[in-house]
């Protein structure tokens, strides 16, 4: 399998152990508890523990990129919550079937659906981008339960040891998975051309990708989706699960796909859905990956970054 050639290429380290074991203790620690309060517990640890230790410093750093006004109260009240929703995303991701269960019940809304349904009769490709906010895995759990065929494409993980564990419990929740990368390529464009709806998250930074505003600030991203949904004739359709003011459900949201256009305007209108989703809710983004990296034009001024290399299929997760 592709996952397992992916994982050969990287020696398991005494290094990779350590941390393995010691991510799999504090995991194993909260999965001792009852799944209504092992979730809040995360929660408590990653905002009160993780967040001035690890997560904090790249939340604040790009909050003030955002919004360079942004009082200091308010950029600790967003730090807090978004350490809050990391630790209860991580848990209910570790909490494997137990979590595909919690969200069976609940009914996506949004003009998307009915589109969905549709394609699902007729056997037509769709390709549902997201964002890191909420808890991603909520929506592909709940389509997959549905009836819908939900593939998603995930980063493997660098310690060998952790992407096992982690790949083993993303399975529990919804299947088929193909890692990014070219092994995982073939695979995922045969899932799509068959008639399955592909899940990936579109809010990752790309080297090669180009300059779309995102929160209102030039960041580099993949327009590989659009590319493919006018290459296969699918749908491309935003959609998010928001995190509930209990704090274990969610609201899952599907937007009405977007019209094939060309690649640009079509990564743009999905970027504007993501921009607001985070405005509407910014302590459900995950502040904590570098989006704006390199976020400057080329030496021919070219805001846009048309100029710069295509994306391949695999990088828009």
């Amino acid at each position: 399998m592709a996952r397992a050639t992916t994982e050969s290429r990287t020696r398991l380290s005494f290094r990779h152990r350590i941390e393995d074991r010691a991510s799999a203790a504090v995991v194993g620690a909260a999965k001792l508890l009852p799944y209504e309060r092992r979730v809040p517990a995360m929660g408590w640890f990653a905002r009160t523990i993780l967040g001035p230790l690890a997560l904090n410093r790249r939340t604040r750093a790009n909050l003030k990129h955002v919004y360079p006004d942004m009082p200091p109260a308010e950029i600790r009240r967003i730090c807090r919550d978004v350490a809050d929703n990391f630790g209860r995303s991580l848990i209910e991701i570790n909490s494997g079937r137990e979590f595909a269960e919690r969200v069976t019940h609940l009914t996506p809304t949004g003009p998307g659906l009915m589109a969905l349904e549709r394609a699902h009769a007729e056997g037509r490709p769709v390709i549902l981008v997201s964002a890191h906010f909420g808890n991603y895995d909520a929506w592909r759990a709940n389509l997959s339960q549905r009836g819908f065929r939900v593939g998603g494409l995930y980063m493997p993980m660098t310690n060998p040891a952790t992407n096992r564990r982690y790949v083993a419990t993303i399975e529990s929740i919804a299947s088929p998975l193909f890692p990014r990368g070219p092994e995982g390529m073939a695979d995922m464009i045969r899932f799509l051309k068959s008639g399955g709806m592909l899940g990936l998250l579109g809010d990752h930074y790309m080297a090669n990708g180009e300059l779309i505003d995102f929160l209102g600030k030039p960041a580099r991203t993949a327009t590989s989706a659009a590319k493919m949904a006018m290459k296969y004739k699918a749908l491309l359709v935003p959609l998010y699960a928001t995190r509930s003011p209990d704090g274990l459900s969610f609201t899952i949201d599907i937007e009405a796909p977007i019209p094939h256009t060309d690649p640009l305007t079509m990564t743009r209108a999905l970027n504007d859905s993501a921009s607001a989703r985070v405005r509407a809710h910014p302590g459900q983004w995950f502040w904590l990956h570098r989006r704006w990296k390199r976020a400057e034009p080329d030496q021919r001024g070219d805001q846009r970054g048309d100029k710069s290399p295509s994306n391949s299929p695999t990088e828009t997760a």
